[in-house]
Order: structure tokens, then sequence, then C-alpha cells
């Protein structure tokens, strides 16, 4: 048996201008973070000729073809799988909360197919493959921070070519930035579940129009992923909530179902409780907050959210990128 396992992101500035709508003619610029919380899946030889998945579901099959779930039945079908194999996917956070816990699957599954054939691939590869998966043979409409940051981990900055290309930077973070970034960085779940498709088919069809001004605002919010760089790397984060709160300001009118009469209440309650700003994370709609709260603020912040019904989630940033934790595979 082999247990794969990938993190899910924290996307801290420029979100959304890795997509192909605004990428592919401008280029985009994503600052993104990996934290603690992982996606696994565990690949072991079946007895039977058989392929059997258990996710949230279970499904044993004679053929690959067969199988309903699509990113399985695409990576297995891509690699050429054909049966005789048991797969199970298990996740520290849920599906569809904006943390790209999808492209997460993706990379923990093709790293583990890779482990089975006792292939050891770099990082860039398996993103690369996820990308592919993802984008090309399933035609989802999105972009590629998540599929590299779960690749290489770390607090990262990553260039969107328009030919394609993707160049991953580790920022060289001082040890007291990183810890003092995680203690100011709170994070909230909204109890909402949203799939990211809807919301991003309405922001991309908002650039490809221009319709209230979509490109300036993703002009701008790229331009905010590289003031997020330079921030981080000067270590003076108190403006990096004022930062958020812009970009979360720019973000929401780009899409009509990126956020809510409940979502606006909760993002200014925690504004009145003194967090300096705040964005969903991922597409919107749902999912989970990220605000940056200073220490004299974190307890009244946490109070506001959670009497509204927000549950806080702690985290660590991780810096492994995605590993294959356990190897009992035998020929």
């Amino acid at each position: 048996m082999i247990v794969s396992r990938a993190p899910v992101r924290f996307s801290l500035g420029g979100g959304g201008s890795d997509l192909p709508s605004y990428s592919r003619d401008h280029g985009g610029f994503v600052v993104s973070a990996a934290v603690d919380k992982f996606v696994f899946v565990c690949v072991a030889r079946r007895f039977y000729d058989t392929i059997r998945l258990a996710y949230s579901e279970t499904e044993t099959v004679a053929s690959v073809d067969e199988i309903r779930h699509r990113i399985f039945r695409a990576a297995l079908k891509g690699m050429g799988f054909t049966g005789g194999l048991e797969l199970h996917s298990l996740a520290d956070v849920p599906a569809n909360t904006g943390l790209g816990s999808s492209s997460s699957f993706t990379v923990a599954l093709l790293n583990g197919l890779h482990a089975y054939r006792r292939e050891s691939v770099p990082a860039e590869q398996l993103a690369r493959e996820a990308c592919h998966l993802e984008i090309e043979v399933l035609g989802e409409p999105i972009g590629k921070q998540d599929q590299y940051i779960a690749a290489y981990g770390g607090i990262s900055a990553m260039t969107f070519h328009p030919d394609g290309r993707v160049e991953v930077e580790r920022l060289d973070l001082r040890d007291e930035v990183i810890d003092e970034l995680e203690s100011r960085l709170v994070v909230f779940y909204s109890g909402v579940e949203r799939a990211a498709s809807s919301v991003l088919v309405q922001q991309a069809s908002s650039i490809v129009e221009n319709r209230d001004a979509a490109v300036d605002r993703m002009h701008r919010i790229k331009a905010l992923g590289r003031d997020t760089r330079d921030i981080l790397l000067s270590g003076a984060l108190d403006s990096y909530g004022e930062l958020l709160h812009e970009h979360w300001m720019q973000k929401r009118r780009l899409a009509a179902s990126m956020t809510d009469g409940a979502i606006d209440e909760h993002y200014e309650a925690a504004r009145r409780a003194g967090a300096l700003g705040g964005k969903l994370m991922g597409a919107g709609g749902g999912g989970f907050f990220l605000f940056y709260v200073r220490p004299a603020e974190r307890r009244r912040v946490h109070e506001a959210l959670t009497a509204r019904g927000l549950r806080p989630m702690r985290f660590r940033f991780d810096f492994d990128g995605a590993r294959i934790m356990a190897n009992f595979h035998r020929s």
C-alpha cells in the first residue's frame, strides 16, 4: 500500500489572475501558501482484477471506463491502469470550500500512482500533469495556482505566462515573519459549500466581455499579488491587512454569485470587531474566510464570528508539498 498526500492552500494575493480568461492575454501573478490540511490518497494492489474506489461514495467496477468519479477515471485512464487496484481518498477539509482541495486530490492521486509504478517525479511534473488532467482533459474552468502550490508547498509567488508556462518562486521569509503571519491570519468556515465552477464561469465571462471594467479590476488584483510578495519579504505585515480589504472589494464585483447578504454581514462583523481586512478564499460564494487580525483584536474577532455561527480553523504553513508518506508496495 502507498499513502500519498498533498496540502490545500490559502491564496494570499493575486488570486484569480491565473485563470486562463485573464492570464492567456495578460499573464498572471499569485502569492499562495500551502497549509497543514491535506488530501490523502491510498493506493493498493487489489486481489481481484476489478477496481475499487472509496471516497464520499464507494465504487467497484470492472473497467476504468465504468468509473463515475471524473478525476479517478481520467487519471487511471491517462496513466494506462486497467484493473487490480484499490484507491481510497480522505481529506482534512470539505470539498467546495475555496481551499483548492480538488487539485490537491489530483496531485496526491497522480503522485501515488507514480509511486505505485516505482516512479519518483519532481514537483514541476506533478503540477504540470495535474493541470493537464483538470484543465485540458476534464475542461474545468480553473487556473493553475492550486496544482502548483499543492505540488511545491511553502509560501510561493507564481508567475503565469500567456503561453502557459509557470514560474514558481519560493519566498525566502524570515522565521519571525512566518510565525507572525501564522498568528495574525484568522480563518473561519462559513458553513456554505459551493462548487467553484459556477462562480468561475461567471467571472470568466465578465473578464472576456470586460463587464464593469473587469479587466482593469484583474490588473489591480494582479498588482496586489506583487504587493503581497513585497510586503511579506519586507516583514511589514500590518499593511497586508489593508491590502486584503482592497483585494476583496475588487474581487467581489467580478461575479454576482461571489458574495451575498450573509457573507457581507459576516465580513462587516469581523471588520467592526477589529479585522484589518479579509476575503473569501477561492472562487467565493462560500467556504472559508481569511482575515488579518492584530493580536489585540484577535479575541474580539473570534467572539464576533463564533457568535454568528462561524467555525474557526487553526493551521500552520506546510513547506513539504506533495509527499509519499508510506510505501509498502511490493511487486
